[in-house]
């Protein structure tokens, strides 16, 4: 999905045909930034990856790989993806790529023992590709950067409010301050869950409101927008991991039908 964001920014950010090369180039250097940040992330992790349930199969909790080898292994990852896009793409999106890997493993990581808030500060690494494939594109950060920015922010707190009220006692067994871990009532998560929802079903709109898609995607994303938030509200009413679940879902289907409305709308724009 990182790869996929990213090559939705670079494409709505470029007004050029047959960029396929500084595409290729981006997505490689997006893939070995951001894989040698989910291997330092699952180095730093192991010994609670062994706690939990979810994740004691993992590589290194496993004993199939050594840590050190494994540590080796994603620095090299980072710097290769870095100085690809740095050298052969351009340095904005390098330098973006680079912020969005210092804050997943060195703020992110620590921050998911200390506060619940990592989920916001995690969000924003995660928020942080297809801005990179715009500024690939374009060598700098427009509004529509900042538009797919934001969706992919708000998009990510209901996502992972319902990862985490799912996993709660895997999370408070590894001293994970993810929010439904440390608040088993869920008031807050109900309430940052529905908040969200409704922050994302706004910013959503934004991209028809700058020009940068057209109405197609208007209605479509104003249509799975609101049956997000039917199951936020629903996860609120009945505090249930079915529901949770429900949620999860709707948010895995709802990002690629919403990447899916602003490329029909650019396909229409390019060729129109």
């Amino acid at each position: 999905m990182v790869l996929v964001t990213a090559a939705l920014g670079f494409l709505l950010g470029s007004r050029e045909h047959g960029s396929f090369v500084p595409l290729l180039l981006t997505l490689m250097g997006v893939a070995g930034a951001t894989g040698g940040a989910a291997v330092l992330n699952n180095y730093l992790e192991r010994e609670f990856d062994a706690k939990m349930v979810r994740t004691r199969g993992r590589a290194l909790p496993a004993g199939l790989i050594e840590p050190g080898r494994a540590l080796t292994f994603g620095v090299g990852l980072v710097i290769a993806g870095v100085l690809l896009l740095a050298c052969a793409v351009n340095l904005m999106a390098g330098f973006l790529v680079l912020i969005a890997a210092f804050l997943y493993v060195l703020v992110y990581t620590p921050l998911k023992r200390i506060t619940w808030w990592n989920t916001t500060f995690g969000a924003i690494p995660g928020a942080i590709p297809p801005m990179a494939g715009w500024a690939a594109a374009t060598g700098h950060i427009g509004p529509g950067a900042w538009a797919l920015f934001a969706i992919l922010f708000a998009w990510q707190h209901p996502h992972f409010f319902a990862i985490a009220w799912i996993f709660q006692d895997d999370y408070r067994a590894a001293g994970f301050k993810m929010l439904p871990a440390i608040e088993p009532s869920g008031s807050r998560t109900m309430r940052l869950t529905i908040g969200f929802s409704l922050f994302l079903l706004g910013v959503s709109l934004v991209p028809t409101l700058i020009g940068m898609a057209g109405w197609t995607y208007f209605f479509g994303t104003l249509l799975i927008g609101l049956l997000m938030l039917v199951a936020a509200v629903s996860f609120a009413r009945e505090r249930s991991a079915a529901n949770a679940r429900q949620l999860l879902k709707a948010s895995i289907l709802y990002l690629p039908l919403l990447l899916g409305f602003i490329l029909v709308d650019a396909c229409f724009n390019w060729f129109s």
